[in-house]
């Protein structure tokens, strides 16, 4: 159950401007979104954690302890094939969503939404890096990834985060969940990412026959 503590250094002000619902907005000023994301950098405390499991895919079960059973077409679906899964839970922390609450009590209404949208470029960010750090992992048992799914997302229902929170260790850096099933620290991230095994190219070329192999003695076309 490795634990990720990672520094994010820079916040995408694309995807910050995105959040903030922003993306058609060209006369916005750019500087007030690059402003949010410098502030946000200083208030980040990036934690992730990420438990590896084998997969049994025919019954969609999970191999924790307890098992997790996969319940939903389209992550089934997504999961098809895969032997293994990796469940990763990562939060930016508390900080940033408390400042966020502050400026929006004082009526700093748009410092508060960009604050936030950078927040949730920030846990999105994180979560990248953590699956660059499991794909290294991984990679050298030769197993390619998937792309991460969360609860709520298709027809995974959010009721199974109840569940699925303790099954990425989430508590272990921190997390909570509330009887709504919302993740504490709010900007955090829980998901789900298939672990499918290579198949090397050399193991399915059949062997050519030689001559060598071959005890047709007589055979005109014998080398």
């Amino acid at each position: 159950m490795p634990i990720y503590n990672a520094q994010i250094l820079k916040i995408d002000a694309a995807e910050t401007r995105r959040y903030a619902g922003l993306k058609k907005a060209a006369n916005f000023d750019e500087k007030n979104i690059l402003d949010a994301c410098d502030e946000a950098i200083l208030l980040l405390n990036v934690r992730g954690i990420y438990k590896i499991y084998d997969y049994d895919c025919e019954n969609h079960i999970i191999q924790s302890a307890p098992p997790f059973e996969i319940v939903g077409k389209s992550i089934e679906n997504h999961l098809a094939g895969c032997e293994k899964v990796a469940c990763i839970a990562v939060t930016v922390g508390e900080n940033i969503e408390n400042e966020v609450t502050k400026k929006f009590d004082a009526g700093n209404y748009v410092s508060s939404v960009l604050l936030d949208a950078a927040a949730t470029a920030a846990v999105e960010q994180a979560a990248d890096e953590l699956e660059k750090a499991i794909a290294r992992e991984v990679a050298k048992e030769s197993f390619k990834m998937r792309w991460r799914f969360s609860p709520g997302y298709g027809d995974w229902q959010l009721e199974n985060q109840k569940n699925f929170f303790y099954v990425t260790g989430a508590p272990e850096i921190g997390m909570s969940l509330t009887e709504s099933l919302m993740l504490v620290p709010r900007k955090s991230v829980t998901a789900i990412i298939g672990l499918e095994k290579i198949i090397s190219k050399v193991q399915n070329i059949k062997p050519k026959k030689s001559c060598a192999s071959c005890n047709k003695l007589d055979c005109p076309s014998r080398r």
